[in-house]
């Protein structure tokens, strides 16, 4: 039997956080992105502005087209992780199996909590209420046998909704298209169309070794979702050799207020965790990608090992910055994040026979940040930009 997973999902979240810090465009339609320039994207558009036809990642001058009356926004991605942290605190208190995948969805293993909170209707209802009393924001849950499944279910629950998938994971994949299966691209669409294939069933039904000669690697892989054989887990903290949170940009970041802003979010959350979790580590990386016009349009990683392993956000911050400033050309960026390795449980912390008093201070600071923030939330305290 396929382990039960729950998939949770902010609604429109960036549109939602704007609507939540001001109450005045709330019910209005809120588009939130690059508002500046030509090549302004759509980070987030509210169910009201969808009405419109505005979606995430359309360019702002056919989103402003077609609804010229929305209030347009400008990103603010360290607010947006503030919360983020607030919600992924919640998923934690349900189950220590999390698999974050952006600022607003998560995979949750939820077998092992059954008999503590019930069934997973019953989970994932406390969750999406837990989630809403802590921040006043609405998730949609999608609760089934597998990745696939719950991902597809909170979709379809959408907005502020929960589909608990009770029935076999073939049986519900069966009649749906195959654009809905996570990964399957405009491109792959168009050639199982070619192929006859339009739904998930047929898709079950193909040739696998077809589908390979059409698709590559790839090809066997659908094969064996469509059939419901999704065994992929869902990869919680304890279980990586890392932590670390990432974020997207929908316009080039160029601005080093945002890019430190963003730092600060991240490496900020990434201690917490740590701390939560009673784990410390040596090696800080910078990842980011430079922007998609950037020849090297890859990702990039830059790292430093510390002689001392860290659980401070303040450190974190420090050494990510400066990995950023000692780069010389500094491109536009797509994606940035923060990550923590060479964690204690790889390698022993040795601890100094005297720590410093100013070390002493940093604790007991980040103990109280992480008991005020675990009582008020991270709204009730935020880190400042380095002096």
């Amino acid at each position: 039997m396929a382990t039960i997973i729950l998939h949770a999902d902010m609604d429109a979240f960036f549109a939602s956080v704007e609507q939540l810090d001001d109450p005045s465009i709330r019910g209005k339609a809120v588009i939130v992105g690059g508002i500046t320039g030509k090549r302004g994207v759509v980070a987030a558009a509210s169910y009201e502005a969808r009405r419109f036809g505005v979606r995430s990642a359309m360019p702002m001058v056919e989103a402003k087209r077609r609804c010229p009356d929305g209030v347009y926004l400008r990103s603010r991605m360290s607010r947006y992780a503030e919360l983020s942290a607030v919600v992924r605190e919640v998923f934690y208190r349900f189950t220590p199996v999390v698999e974050p995948l952006s600022l607003d969805e998560a995979y949750l293993d939820i077998e092992g909590s059954l008999k503590l909170f019930g069934s997973p209707r019953d989970i994932g209802e406390q969750l999406r209420a837990a989630v809403r009393r802590e921040t006043g924001l609405a998730c949609s849950v999608g609760v089934g046998p597998g990745k696939l499944v719950a991902k597809i279910a909170s979709e379809r629950a959408k907005p502020d909704g929960l589909l608990v998938v009770e029935q076999e994971a073939r049986k519900f994949l069966a009649p749906l298209r195959v654009s809905e299966i996570w990964g399957v691209g405009k491109r792959s669409e168009a050639t199982l169309h070619e192929m006859g294939i339009a739904t998930i069933g047929q898709l079950a039904e193909a040739d696998p070794d077809q589908l390979e000669q059409r698709l590559g690697k790839w090809g066997p892989v659908l094969s064996g979702l469509a059939r419901g054989q999704d065994l992929r887990t869902v990869e919680g903290d304890r279980a990586r050799k890392s932590y670390g949170e990432e974020n997207t940009f929908l316009e080039d970041a160029t601005d080093r207020e945002l890019i430190e802003a963003t730092v600060i979010a991240h490496a900020e959350t990434v201690a917490r965790r740590l701390r939560r979790d009673g784990r410390q580590g040596r090696t800080v990386t910078l990842k980011f990608r430079p922007s998609t016009s950037n020849p090297e349009f890859r990702v990039m990683t830059r790292s430093k090992t510390l002689h001392d392993a860290t659980d401070d956000g303040r450190v974190l911050t420090r050494i990510a910055m400066a990995l950023w400033d000692a780069e010389t050309r500094k491109p536009p960026l797509r994606l940035l994040g923060v990550q923590v390795s060479g964690l204690d449980g790889e390698r022993p912390v040795q601890l100094g026979l005297f720590r410093a008093p100013e070390d002493e201070r940093h604790n007991a600071l980040n103990q109280a940040v992480d008991e005020i923030v675990s009582r008020f939330g991270s709204d009730s305290l935020r880190r400042g930009r380095r002096s």
